[in-house]
């Protein structure tokens, strides 16, 4: 993978692979030297997106009814904590003439629906399994073999990464997933990060959540459960997604999104802007200083926070020129609108603003009551 590249925001990015290419490059070697009796150091396989991969093959065990062995996974430049771990396909040959496939220590347990696997599965998806699978069909149909074989996956770095991922939260337990659609590790990948919000959102979907709590980081979930007094346990945070998350709760046919964030990231869905990047966009100012005007700010006072920085610069301006409530409220009522305009009005949704320096900003009309709402219902799922 060392030549294949990308460019984001002008960096050039490595490429890597999935667990899931680690997991059928393990199998497919383990399988080989379980017919062959003896090691192979570099394995090939063709990836789901058409980009081969020639592995490194590390520690063998070939015994007399197993063998095992291990691929290092390479997250190239994408910031992943399973980048380095090894994972082991351990394969032997059983009686029943079919192709099992399982996880060992270190790879996750399905505890809760609404995940891709059922509960009490390993937590190995889709696409990892069915390229297991292959690889063991190729080299069963090599050898001429016609029985069954058992297929184990460990990662045995796996329960400790686990705890720097979403999965105890999502009800995966024991360990990390094994992941990929397209066997290949896109650097910096957006389509991962809005696939994880989207997994969480179904996972909710499934425990019969129809009214989901929707922060947008860490500050959000930190104000919703601290100053709001709320339990957050069944809130997702979307990140600067907004967009997506709204599309996929309509998709999901859900009633209501109740959404809690800053207003350094809230003020530019008031200007009809749906990822909150400050690559895509940043016109945090500019719409405030509109609202301001709009609820009667001096034209001096619009000039000073078209001069500002942050928002609590900006803010400062309104409370000094006595119009802070009038300014949030506009503004909460125009992220609602933008809102509720990416969602065709199929859904309720709510909003509450915050500052960290000035806390609570706005709302909207039926926030409390949704808020409450939302609160209770997760009250009665932890009893």
């Amino acid at each position: 993978m060392e030549n294949i590249y990308t460019f984001k925001n002008n960096k050039k990015l490595r490429y890597g692979y999935t667990t899931g290419s680690c997991a059928a490059a393990a199998s497919k070697a383990a399988a080989i030297m379980l017919f062959r009796k003896c090691e192979i150091r570099k394995i090939s396989i063709m990836t789901p997106k058409g980009i081969p991969l020639d592995l490194e093959v590390h520690d063998i065990k070939i015994e007399e009814d197993y063998v095992s062995c291990a691929i290092q996974k390479d997250s190239g430049d994408d910031p992943d904590v399973t980048d380095g771990a090894f994972v082991y396909s351990k394969v032997c040959k059983i009686s029943k003439p079919e192709i099992e496939i399982d996880g060992g220590i270190g790879v996750g347990r399905v505890t809760k629906p609404g995940l891709e696997q059922p509960i009490g599965n390993a937590a190995i998806n889709r696409v990892p399994r069915e390229m297991i699978k292959h690889e063991i069909e190729e080299i069963c149909s090599e050898f001429d073999y016609y029985g069954g074989i058992r297929v184990e996956i460990s990662i045995p770095k796996g329960v400790e990464l686990a705890k720097r991922t979403f999965n105890p939260r999502l009800g995966i337990e024991g360990g990390i997933s094994v992941l990929g659609t397209s066997g290949i590790v896109e650097p910096m990948s957006e389509e991962a990060l809005v696939e994880s919000i989207k997994i969480e959102m179904r996972m909710l979907k499934a425990w019969g959540c129809e009214h989901m709590l929707v922060t947008l980081g860490n500050y959000g979930e930190n104000f919703t459960s601290k100053e709001l007094s709320v339990n957050i346990q069944n809130g997702i945070k979307c990140s600067n997604f907004i967009g997506e998350t709204i599309d996929y709760a309509v998709e999901l046919e859900l009633k209501s999104l109740m959404f809690i964030g800053h207003i350094g990231k809230l003020v530019k869905v008031a200007g009809g802007i749906m990822n909150t990047h400050s690559r895509n966009a940043d016109s945090r100012m500019e719409i405030m200083a509109a609202s301001a005007l709009r609820a009667g700010i001096s034209v001096k006072g619009a000039g000073k926070i078209l001069d500002c920085i942050t928002t609590d610069e900006a803010i400062a301006i309104l409370i000094e020129e006595k119009i802070q409530r009038e300014t949030m409220d506009l503004l909460a009522e125009k992220i609602q609108f933008y809102m509720k305009k990416r969602a065709y009005d199929r859904l309720e949704i709510e909003v509450i603003v915050f500052s960290n320096e000035y806390g609570l900003l706005s709302k909207t009309r039926r926030a409390d009551e949704l808020l409450a709402k939302i609160d209770a219902a997760q009250i009665r799922k932890d009893r």
